[in-house]
């Protein structure tokens, strides 16, 4: 199963809050602090505590240079990288090591707020969002939100710019464990948190597009229904069926049903027009949601019996033998059907709840 990470930016997205957040969701502070360690920064420790916002328990991280602030050039910084060794490359940035440690795979990232203001930066105030991070944030989802405080820092959206493989609501997972990092202003107007979704891919369920053709009849003879039903799954029917249903004049009849794929809507059309008395056909569309389908065998008194699988997540939770294969191997025997029919299926629970090695597919 892929984990998949949804950052949803509540109260907008900064590096320590990502940081803070993922330590929150369960990676390991040793991770985070061997991160630093191993780049040779020995005058910068990394403090981790619990806090709140707006009544909210997280976790916040402060980065602390112990000695007084030095000017690092790139090249400086560049060279702390590459004396490294292979995983520190890769997990360089904090968030992308814990990120690493927690087995992330694919990052989603939430709208991200753009609040309007004017944010103080050395060179003079200038409006925020700023340049940077509007540059970052490229191709990436933006909600107008009432503050004016600088949500988002350049920091957070070159992580995102760089880890996230889309942006948008939530998708489709089954919820593992939820981390709340805090940013280091408490807000006024919302909580200032980033909170982090942790969970497993939850692939949706395999479905086509189908149409429904039905067509009620008070004169066609019941003898040859089954023959117009024979007729439908010759023309490419996934399904037929029948029901009783009242026409005008209180006169009783038949409407009979099929379900296709939308390739076969018009040659299965044209057998309802040709086999039955209707001149006319309904037609609705529909999505129809199925398993996956396996075909293996059993043996049922020394003879083999085909049986129908289906198969939902990789795993078997249905299976059904095939009926045809039940009557020949009753017919050889002597025995009813309907025991042959329950000893292969009793053979076939043996593939129930199974793991299907796609290899065998």
């Amino acid at each position: 199963m892929t984990t998949i990470a949804y950052l949803d930016c509540i109260g907008g997205l900064a590096g320590d809050m990502l940081l803070a957040a993922l330590l929150d969701a369960g990676a390991p502070h040793d991770v985070l602090h061997d991160a630093v360690r191993r780049l040779g920064l020995g005058d910068v420790k990394v403090e981790v505590s619990r806090t709140e916002r707006h009544g909210i328990a997280a976790t916040q991280v402060e980065v602390i240079e112990e000695a007084a602030p030095a000017e690092r050039r790139a090249q400086v910084l560049i060279d702390a990288v590459a004396r490294a060794d292979l995983d520190t490359l890769i997990d360089i940035v904090g968030a992308f090591a814990l990120l690493d440690a927690l087995g992330v795979e694919h990052v989603v990232c939430s709208p991200v707020p753009y609040a309007r203001g004017m944010i103080a930066t050395r060179h003079g105030p200038i409006p925020g969002p700023g340049p940077a991070v509007l540059a970052l944030l490229g191709g990436a989802f933006l909600t107008g939100v009432d503050a004016e405080a600088e949500l988002v820092t350049p920091t957070g959206a070159a992580i995102i710019a760089t880890a996230a493989t889309s942006f948008g609501e939530l998708p489709p997972m089954r919820l593992e464990t939820v981390g709340y990092g805090a940013g280091s202003r408490d807000l006024r107007l919302r909580p200032n948190l980033l909170r982090i979704v942790l969970g497993t891919e939850h692939a949706p369920l395999a479905h086509t597009d189908v149409a429904l053709l039905a067509t009620s009849l008070d004169d066609l003879v019941p003898e040859l229904v089954p023959d117009v039903a024979d007729a439908c799954r010759a023309a490419g029917a996934l399904d037929v069926w029948t029901a009783p249903v009242q026409m005008k004049k209180g006169r009783p009849g038949v409407e009979i049903t099929a379900v296709v794929r939308l390739e076969a809507e018009q040659a299965v059309a044209r057998a309802l027009l040709t086999h039955t008395t209707t001149l006319g056909v309904r037609v609705a569309h529909a999505r129809r949601y199925e398993l996956e389908r396996e075909l293996r065998e059993v043996e049922v008194d020394g003879h083999r019996v085909r049986v129908k699988l289906g198969v939902l997540d990789g795993r078997v939770v249905n299976a059904v033998p095939e009926h045809d294969d039940c009557a020949s191997v009753a017919a050889l025997t002597g025995r009813p059907v309907k025991q042959v029919w329950g000893d292969a299926l009793a053979a076939a629970r043996g593939f129930e709840g199974v793991s299907l090695d796609p290899d065998d597919r």
